[in-house]
């Protein structure tokens, strides 16, 4: 019984530390993102983290952005449910739950080449810029860079140093 116990206690850590690793990531990774002059990301009056999907996390992510701001502006964390409302969000957590729907929420996300994160292999693939793992070993990151390019996003090159990898085509393209 006490093994059990251990076990249960130790998937909830495991899982809480997934969570606060993820929402870490999603505030911090606004400093290492450069937009263009003539993004949307530039003339919005709040810095917007959005997340589409089923989200475990939201009240981690919220507490963690609550005092943070971006260029003067301040900062929301906002749960999207309809795809028109993508376009005004600098930065967007896909969740595993819209495996089926990324390209759909991709494209609606692309007019306002907000940074995509999603957290699955299957994101990258589909067009998505940044995917997250937490797959037993040490947390870590893949970028798509022809993703990023197509926003005419930049990320920094430290973001980059420490990626697992980075890639530079979407494979889904091949198809």
């Amino acid at each position: 019984m006490l093994t059990c116990a251990r076990r249960i206690g130790a998937a909830q850590d495991s899982a809480s530390n997934e969570i606060v690793w993820k929402a870490n990531f999603l505030a911090k990774s606004a400093a290492f993102v450069d937009w263009p002059t003539d993004s949307p990301v530039r003339t919005a009056n709040t810095f917007r983290w959005c997340v589409y999907g089923t989200f475990s996390f939201g009240t981690t992510l919220a507490e963690m952005t609550r005092d943070v701001t971006f260029e003067g502006k301040r900062s929301e964390v906002r749960w999207i449910k309809r795809d028109s409302e993508l376009a005004g969000c600098q930065i967007i957590f896909v969740t595993r739950s819209e495996g089926k729907n990324y390209s759909k929420v991709l494209d609606a996300a692309r007019p306002g080449r907000g940074l995509t994160v999603g957290e699955t292999s299957d994101f990258l693939e589909a067009g998505g810029m940044v995917a997250l793992f937490t797959d037993g070993k040490s947390p870590g990151f893949e970028v798509n860079l022809e993703a990023v390019g197509a926003a005419k996003l930049k990320l920094s090159s430290r973001m980059l140093a420490v990626a697992r990898r980075v890639v530079n085509r979407t494979v889904a393209a091949k198809s």
